[in-house]
């Protein structure tokens, strides 16, 4: 009776402990997926203050100042059915001057692109308006997101450094 016992527990473990490659492979993919799914806001510009043109460090000034704002001036979308999104306002960027102030306003237009996206062995590769496929190297630790900045091709972003993006 012992022995039946022991085989019978031995042959659940066995069952419980395999699974098939194309499991592991789905699992992985869907895991991998979903490290991107999600709305991602552009909160830092990290550029080398010795070798950075004067164009990267003001864009990083005022990045930083709408961030504090709780203004973002680029928004990711990626969402679980291979469709995204991206809200850009850095075109719209105005500056307010008074004799006694400086104030950089949010913008409230922006220009927006959808499009269809993979998510591969760290690369996102997507279409954008003018038919031009753009492969973008992407490192994801948890809720922070760092993009090259050059790969994105965004206007007065794309000098140098590299972009981070936080998941909302």
């Amino acid at each position: 009776m012992y022995k039946n016992f022991l085989a019978l527990l031995g042959c659940a473990l066995v069952f419980v402990s395999c699974s098939s490659d194309k499991n592991d492979a789905a699992i992985e993919e869907e895991m991998t997926l979903n490290a991107l799914v999600g709305t991602w806001n552009a909160t830092e510009l990290k550029i080398d203050n010795n070798t950075a043109s004067d164009d990267a460090k003001l864009a990083k000034g005022i990045l930083d100042l709408l961030t504090d704002k709780e203004c973002y001036l680029v928004t990711l979308q990626f969402n679980e059915d291979l469709t995204a999104s991206a809200r850009n306002s850095a075109s719209y960027v105005e500056f307010d001057f008074s004799a006694s102030s400086f104030d950089v306003p949010c913008p409230t237009q922006y220009d927006e692109e959808t499009s269809t996206y993979t998510f591969e062995d760290g690369v996102v590769t997507t279409i954008d308006s003018n038919g031009e496929v753009l492969m973008i190297d992407v490192s994801i630790d948890g809720d922070i997101m760092s993009v090259d900045a050059a790969d994105l091709e965004i206007p007065d972003f794309a000098d140098s450094g590299e972009l981070i993006f936080v998941r909302q």
